[in-house]
């Protein structure tokens, strides 16, 4: 207790730091620094968007909005600043770590064809490869990283018990304005532009793989809320939000839990961040 007081006391104060002010310290730290301005990610900070959470909500039996509120992050991140691309993931597959891809296609086209499976096996495989943490990104991450073109999935309907039909039928109009045919095939990457927060084909024709599981919501007839967590059931962000088991990797040949499904499945990451100061602030508790 007394080293991390007295270790607490001397980097507040500067000593540490002059202490520890040889050359190879000073360069660790200038290289840790500028590692984070690795121009494949982008770091979201501050940004804010209206959301809706995941999953379904249900007043007693009947299905309602989720409530919208504005997000923003609990601490910065960075994320990828384009999807992962083919010819990184057939690294991973000729190194043993990844399943093979059911079809073909060039290296530099983003990746499709990947379950949340896949996507979780890819995570470790570069984590261990490279030395940094990557995972992928929780739905509330995707939105705020998305900006604008994140899409609301609320249906702007007040549940009434008596007229259920209402919500069916707003339900029955927001999937059939989905309908309309999506490009299937994969595009090169920075076809769809770039989002306000500098990420790539952000709800392009690639739907990405979150990390977030497909819970149900209720708030039964006493007032009383609970909750229902299902993880064989994940998120994948897009045009629109959409529910798919963790195994799917097609998801036009049926598999999509919950509308419209997705025309293709890939995904980006983001990659833990600490800085060469905050290892030393972890290794001595501080």
């Amino acid at each position: 207790m007394q080293l991390h007081k007295t270790l607490r006391d001397a980097m507040a104060s500067g000593a540490l730091l002059l202490a520890l002010s040889g050359s190879a310290f000073i360069e660790s730290a200038i290289a840790a620094d500028k590692a984070q301005d690795d121009p494949v990610f982008v770091r979201i900070e501050s940004q804010e968007v209206a959301y809706r959470p995941s999953g379904e909500f249900l007043r007693g039996s009947h299905p309602v909005d989720p409530p919208l509120a504005k997000i923003t992050p609990e601490r910065a991140f960075f994320i990828m600043k384009r999807q992962v691309t083919r010819g990184e993931y057939s690294a991973c597959v000729a190194a043993g770590a990844c399943r093979a891809l059911d079809e073909v296609g060039e290296a530099a086209l983003p990746l499709v064809g990947v379950s949340y499976d896949d996507a979780i096996a890819y995570a470790a495989y570069l984590s261990e490869t490279t030395g940094d943490h990557y995972r992928l990104p929780t739905d509330e991450e995707w939105a705020i990283a998305a900006g604008s073109r994140f899409q609301d999935d609320g249906l702007g309907v007040t549940t009434d018990t008596d007229n259920p039909a209402e919500r069916w039928l707003a339900s029955y109009d927001a999937e059939a304005a989905r309908a309309r045919k999506v490009e299937a095939e994969p595009r090169p990457i920075g076809s769809f532009g770039e989002n306000e927060n500098g990420l790539l084909d952000v709800s392009g024709n690639i739907w990405e793989w979150t990390s977030t599981c497909f819970t149900r919501h209720r708030l039964d007839e006493t007032g009383v809320a609970s909750s229902h967590e299902s993880c064989g059931v994940r998120i994948a962000e897009g045009e629109h939000r959409a529910y798919l088991t963790s195994f799917v990797r097609n998801p036009s040949a049926g598999a999509c839990s919950v509308g419209i499904p997705p025309a293709n499945l890939g995904l980006r990451l983001v990659r833990e961040e600490t800085t060469f100061f905050g290892r030393i602030g972890e290794i001595f508790g501080l």
